[in-house]
């Protein structure tokens, strides 16, 4: 059998120049499936870990994905809010350990107002880290001091120090405008990855305080509030639009589940984060199927490419099998030279394409994690990974039966010497 290899490899380098460019060409094509799988199983893990650390969401009830878009993702609008006595008796239960309320309804150029408190930088997490790290500047202090994603900062090309005014609502085109009270901002998230990057965050009490001198949705004309003389019982909160929720130990998560849920007081609903984003992830398994199913034609073409590149020279070397049958090799020899050439070609062209993702992961983490938020660690294949290596390695195989069969015949046609 080792025979037969080296006398196979000794094969394949009398026409390196040829082996070379199909190996490349295969090792591309390799590099693209796995490529394609590890960003699908990372964003997948990475969405999957959108709100790292968070054991329940609470809001007004709806359905749990509905909660999840609004309160995580920034999409859609809130069905109502819930009252702030009923978040400070959902804060005193004993097995909550922290809470993190927050407040939407604004907006600046587009991107949602966050309203919330310090501890949101604290215990929110993403990728299993706990805690939102600050590229730039720090949490907000005072009342009029805004904190802005990563995404935010970029696109609008803010830095610390900026003066922002929100908007009223959501809309992107903004009809009415807090100009009464404009915004500093103060610090600049580290890119996560995920929607924390689109939002623009303030305090609890200044989202009360912009909208004191606010009517049915339109500024007031009499009556109103002096911005720089605010009486400090006024920016209570009254209501918030959902609760993120840690506690001391997960196995009470159903217990504070199932008191959320029939809390008399008004119509709630605590999600679990994960199942939620479960379900919601499920929706695009078309999207990962054809991200799948191009990879795949793409490596179907390089075996194709493999087996032209040995059919194509199974002509010239004819006289090749008739030397080789004249020193005594029988067809099954030649059948097996063949089959052992296409099963090092596809191997060198797999090894070919995991060095060149471990390389390039290596090489492109760090400006990944920066510029996206997309976490790749080189490493050993994934068992998907090594199924799709598996399955690529015996696809190769499989093909270079035709061509073997095709010496195996014509060596019987041309034999020189009698089959032993």
């Amino acid at each position: 059998m080792s025979g037969l290899v080296g006398l196979a490899w000794a094969s394949l380098r009398n026409r390196r120049a040829t082996v070379l460019l199909t190996v490349l060409t295969l090792g591309l094509s390799v590099l693209l499936m796995l490529g394609i799988e590890r960003v699908r199983q990372e964003a997948r893990e990475s969405f999957l870990r959108s709100v790292s650390g968070t054991d329940l969401i609470v809001g007004a009830r709806s359905h749990p994905v509905q909660l999840l878009l609004y309160s995580v993702f920034h999409l859609g609008e809130p069905t109502a809010n819930l009252q702030w006595d009923t978040y400070e008796k959902l804060k005193a239960l004993p097995p909550v350990a922290w809470t993190v309320p927050i407040s939407l309804g604004d907006s600046y150029r587009g991107y949602r107002v966050v309203g919330t408190t310090p501890a949101y930088f604290e215990h929110m997490g993403y990728a299993e880290r706990r805690g939102l790290p600050f590229r730039e500047g720090r949490a907000f202090a005072e009342l009029h001091d805004a904190v802005l994603g990563a995404d935010v900062a970029e696109s609008l090309r803010h830095a610390l120090g900026d003066e922002i005014v929100l908007a009223h609502g959501t809309a992107r085109v903004a009809a009415h405008r807090h100009e009464d009270q404009p915004f500093r901002v103060v610090g600049i998230l580290a890119r996560t990855g995920t929607p924390i990057d689109q939002g623009v965050y303030v305090s609890l009490e200044a989202i009360e305080a912009i909208h004191l001198n606010w009517r049915g949705g339109v500024p007031m004309r009499r009556g109103a509030v002096d911005p720089a003389r605010i009486p400090p019982e006024l920016l209570k909160p009254k209501s918030v639009t959902a609760v993120f929720v840690g506690l001391d130990s997960r196995l009470e998560t159903f217990t504070v589940q199932r008191v959320v849920n029939e809390y008399r007081g008004e119509p709630l609903i605590a999600v679990l984060p994960g199942v939620a984003l479960a379900q919601l992830w499920g929706l695009m398994h078309g999207v990962e199927r054809a991200l799948l199913v191009a990879a795949g034609v793409a490596v179907l073409a390089a075996l194709m490419v493999l087996l032209t590149t040995i059919l194509s020279t199974l002509k010239e070397r004819r006289r090749e099998m008739a030397l080789l049958r004249a020193v005594g090799a029988g067809p099954r020899h030649v059948f097996a030279l063949l089959l052992a050439e296409a099963a090092l070609l596809t191997g060198l062209g797999l090894l070919l394409g995991l060095l060149l993702l471990q390389g390039g992961l290596a090489a492109l983490s760090p400006w990944l994690e920066a510029r996206y938020g997309l976490f790749f660690a080189p490493g050993w294949p994934r068992p998907s990974e090594w199924a799709l290596l598996a399955g690529i390695w015996f696809g190769g195989i499989l093909l270079g039966l035709i061509p073997a069969a095709l010496a195996y015949l014509r060596s019987l046609q041309d034999g020189v010497a009698v089959d032993r």
